[in-house]
């Protein structure tokens, strides 16, 4: 169990460093046989064109610096946490992981975070999963120029693509092997396209399916993903509610309008999707149920102005959808997937399967709905009698 403690956490390691998402590396706790050694930093770097991981020791009166292959990294690693560190930290973009090792004991704790992902070359370039060059998807959806570099009218785009695979490379990494990915609602496909390439760049293999009511977009995405060669991507037209999503290991939609949202959700509780991520966009049907219903005397200052109230019904929107994930099953979270200075709706609902999740909801969504004269949440009446067959497995 220890050994395979510490290759859990040496293979987190290796992971955020061939993604990209690796920020920092700290080894505490030392109690080796080197004189006046305190700690050990480690970061990804660049030397020659070779990706290397760089360790810094931290000695009383100086400090050592020694770059190593991800192999020799991993081997010098799994030495230490076995006999020399008592503790690591590794901090990457999306989620914290701690190591703690007493005698044979050792506990391993993750929690999310949201960082943005460090340079790893001494230029200080920007490392992204996915570069731009002369790929005919990224041409093909006026990405780059015909030289391959990003066009100025993309840079915000480009950069929010990539701050997407960031945020989804580590979450699908945890699906099984050959994942199904169904992107619902997916316009041009700028993610699909973009997750495809980095997963073919991993030497991994999906079922990526943009699901798009325009058959226009739907043609033409199919048409860009065969000239791509990016196996397994493809585009189905259709509504998202019409869509048979069966099979799904992870349903996503990003910016789906208003109840469109929902029906992504839907669709991915009712496929049993062991991971559900949305952007969500517009808020109309709860802020409608608020102006119709009465909400306690307490809130009426917040919900005075008009400006207040569209604010509290996007909050309460997505609350009330994290809730009603988590009532199926899921742990939930709610974070900001890119900057509001390129998007307002900025806000991506994550959920995965847990078993432990949901023991709350059903008295938090029942509190809050009185609370803002809430009737029904959109979402709420689509799950109505579905229960049976999303039951906690």
């Amino acid at each position: 169990m220890t050994a395979a403690r510490i290759d859990e956490f040496v293979e987190a390691v290796g992971s955020a460093f061939a993604d990209g998402s690796l920020v920092r590396l700290k080894l505490g706790g030392y109690h080796g046989t080197e004189p006046d050694l305190r700690s050990v930093e480690a970061r990804k770097i660049v030397v020659k064109g070779e990706d290397r991981l760089s360790f810094t020791f931290h000695y009383k009166t100086r400090d050592i610096i020694k770059n190593h292959e991800l192999g020799e990294a991993a081997a010098q690693l799994r030495a230490w946490l076995a006999d020399a560190f008592r503790s690591a930290q590794l901090a990457a973009t999306t989620f914290d992981l701690t190591f703690e090792r007493n005698g044979d004991k050792i506990r391993l704790k993750r929690t999310e975070a949201v960082r943005d992902a460090v340079a790893a070359s001494h230029d200080r370039a920007k490392v992204r999963p996915v570069a731009a060059g002369a790929k005919p998807w990224q041409a093909g959806l006026g990405l780059t120029d015909e030289q391959g570099n990003v066009r100025k009218d993309a840079q915000d785009k480009f950069r929010q693509i990539n701050r997407m695979v960031e945020i989804f490379a580590p979450l699908i990494q945890a699906l099984p092997d050959n994942p199904r990915i169904v992107d619902m609602g997916a316009g041009k496909g700028y993610l699909d396209f973009a997750i495809a390439d980095w997963l073919q760049a991993q030497g991994r293999s999906a079922e990526i399916v943009g699901v798009e009511l325009r058959p226009q977009l739907v043609s033409d995405g199919n048409r860009l993903a065969q000239s791509s060669g990016l196996i397994g991507l493809s585009f189905a037209p259709g509504s998202i509610l019409d869509y048979d999503a069966t099979g799904a290991d992870a349903v996503i939609a990003l910016h789906a309008c208003d109840t469109a949202t929902d029906d992504a959700i839907y669709k991915g509780i009712l496929a049993g999707a062991r991971l559900i991520a949305v952007a969500p966009c517009c808020h109309k049907q709860v802020r409608r149920e608020m102006e119709r219903g009465t909400a306690a005397d307490t809130l009426s200052p917040l919900l005075r102005h008009g400006i207040f109230r569209e604010r509290q019904a996007e909050m309460l929107t997505d609350t009330l959808r994290a809730l009603l994930l988590e009532r199926h099953g899921y742990k939930t979270r709610v974070f900001e997937f890119v900057s509001d200075a390129h998007t307002p709706k900025n806000n991506l609902i994550v959920a995965e399967k847990d078993t432990r999740a949901g023991k709350q909801a059903d008295a938090q969504i029942a509190d809050l709905k009185a609370m803002f004269g809430i009737g029904e949440h959109y979402l709420e009446r689509l799950l109505a009698g579905t229960e049976a067959n999303t039951a906690l497995s």
